[in-house]
């Protein structure tokens, strides 16, 4: 079986065709100038060649027309001379094929001179035409040049007629070249025989067609130079109008990139000077609040950051008496002991609370550092459920970890990947609802991931975004039973971000959520897949 290829060479061209295809298609979607140019020729073009069409149209109707009536003027007088002269004769004088001699030689001698040829057709009522023979005219002119129309229209008496027609000779005729040319028949009657004779006189429309061809000519380089025109003054105004535009797209791109003291040149007070002008103070006021707005995020962040070192201070010596206090619980009444209780819980999550406040400044502050090495996910997964245990079994819930046999590799920093997953982990024990929750873990050659499967409460539409917000719930009656801060999906969301991975979240009312987290095998290799799916296989299955 014999398989089709392409000829040697013929693929290298292809290529170049499609690129360079590719390349002019890429310029016209984005090129407003080629654009408007092409219009504007094409509309150009299109009216050029309308207008021409008509002046070419009227220059041949009324050089054909003018032609026309010059020549029925003249066969008109060739006519009235020839009947004039028949009419000098006595009938009984010359006999009949004298008389055709005598009026055709004439006719032909003139036609010689003055560029048109004759031709004397049979008597009308003899059945014979001019193909039959029997007709006198001009030597060399073929007799087919007479229309068959024409013919029949003088086969009964008739008033003057005229038609177009294209000349044929069987040999050149001084004056009378191939081509179009018009015929006038006239009719004559000879005395001898008082028999109807018609005589069709052929002239030349060869200096017309020369003259036309001369003015399309002329119409044609006219109509060619008035589109060059039109292109370069298309291309002048449209480059006037775009130069403007693209320096604007130019230092809206600097803007963009952080660069806010660019601002356009203004030149003129037209209407592109007032756009430049009003793009400049848009920048000035943009700039100014968003140096307005850095400066309250600074100030905003550097008082988060010293409020918590600031409280640091007075926790640790309200600490010390809550410790003293709730070693001493045992003597004191059961609504004291319950109160140092309370008091011991509280002051661990608030110095949760502060630590947490802290690691959110350090983001802010892109003060955060990585101390990366080999981290093992399914260690760390395993790791976490044990972490995790008395607050699962707390809520009745149990936690498994699927993992291969295999260790999953990713260049991380250990202490921030076990924070991640200890807040995956917690949040859906906190959502559960006493369901199993499952940890997933998988890799490949380019990335590791692991997902934090539960059958809780689930995510409704839109909250898979807003859950990793600061102090963010999707229900705000809902308890935290864990004693969570309300920043921990937020802090995990920085800490993967700052590894160069995804922190994504998936999750439908009722059915659960799971969160992936996708870490690269290393920090600088970017992630262009997950080697876990975000939408777990059962929620898919129920689909």
């Amino acid at each position: 079986m014999s398989t089709l290829s392409s000829p040697p060479g013929l693929q290298p061209t292809l290529d170049r065709v499609s690129y360079g295809l590719r390349r002019a298609l890429t310029f016209w979607r984005r090129s407003v100038q080629a654009r408007v140019i092409a219009s504007t020729v094409l509309l150009s073009a299109l009216v050029v060649s309308i207008v021409g069409w008509f002046l070419v149209q009227q220059t041949r109707e009324g050089l054909l027309q003018n032609r026309v009536d010059q020549v029925v003027a003249e066969v008109e007088n060739e006519t009235t001379q020839a009947r004039a002269q028949l009419a000098a004769e006595p009938g009984t004088d010359v006999d009949e094929a004298g008389q055709r001699e005598d009026l055709i030689q004439p006719l032909i001698s003139r036609g010689g001179a003055r560029g048109f040829a004759v031709i004397l057709s049979p008597a009308i009522g003899t059945g014979s035409r001019l193909v039959d023979g029997g007709a006198q005219f001009t030597q060399g002119l073929d007799t087919a040049t007479v229309p068959e129309t024409l013919q029949q229209h003088f086969d009964e008496p008739a008033a003057t007629a005229w038609t177009y027609t294209d000349i044929e000779t069987t040999r050149p005729v001084p004056g009378l070249p191939e081509g179009p040319g018009v015929v006038v028949g006239s009719q004559v009657t000879l005395p001898a025989d008082d028999h109807t004779y018609t005589l069709y006189y052929v002239w030349s429309l060869d200096e017309e067609r020369q003259t036309m061809a001369l003015v399309t000519r002329a119409l044609l380089t006219a109509g060619i130079l008035l589109l060059l025109l039109v292109a370069g003054l298309a291309w002048l105004v449209a480059r006037q109008v775009v130069t403007p535009i693209r320096m604007a797209r130019r230092v809206a791109e600097r803007l963009a990139a952080g660069q806010l003291q660019e601002r356009l040149r203004v030149s003129g007070e037209d209407d592109l000077a007032r756009l430049a002008t009003s793009f400049n103070q848009m920048a000035s006021n943009l700039q100014r609040q968003i140096r307005q707005l850095e400066e309250l995020s600074r100030l905003q962040r550097r008082f988060v950051s010293d409020v918590s070192h600031e409280l640091r201070t007075p926790l640790t010596t309200v600490r010390m008496a809550g410790d003293v206090l709730h070693d001493a619980r045992a003597s004191f009444d059961p609504v004291t002991a319950r109160a140092a209780e309370l008091l011991q819980v509280e002051l661990d999550r608030f110095e949760t609370l502060l630590a947490d406040l802290l690691e959110i400044s350090r983001f802010d502050a892109g003060a955060a550092v990585l101390e990366a090495e080999d981290v093992d996910l399914v260690v760390v997964a395993r790791r976490v459920v044990e972490m995790t245990r008395a607050l699962a079994e707390q809520r009745h819930t149990q936690v498994v970890v699927r993992a291969p046999d295999r260790a999953c590799l990713a260049e991380a920093d250990p202490r921030r990947v076990e924070r991640i997953v200890r807040n995956l982990v917690t949040n859906a024990i906190d959502h559960a609802e006493g369901r199993p929750i499952h940890l997933l873990v998988a890799g490949d050659d380019h990335s590791a991931a692991i997902a934090v499967r539960d059958h809780g409460v689930g995510l409704g539409p839109g909250e898979s975004a807003m859950v990793f917000n600061r102090f963010w719930r999707a229900d705000p009656a809902r308890a935290r039973t864990s004693g969570g801060t309300g920043l921990g999906l937020s802090i995990s969301l920085e800490d993967t971000h700052l590894h160069g991975g995804w922190l994504q979240a998936w999750g439908r009312p009722g059915e659960g959520a799971q969160f992936r987290l996708t870490l690269p095998r290393r920090l600088s290799q970017p992630l262009r897949h997950s080697p876990l799916p975000l939408v777990p296989t059962d929620a898919l299955e129920s689909a």
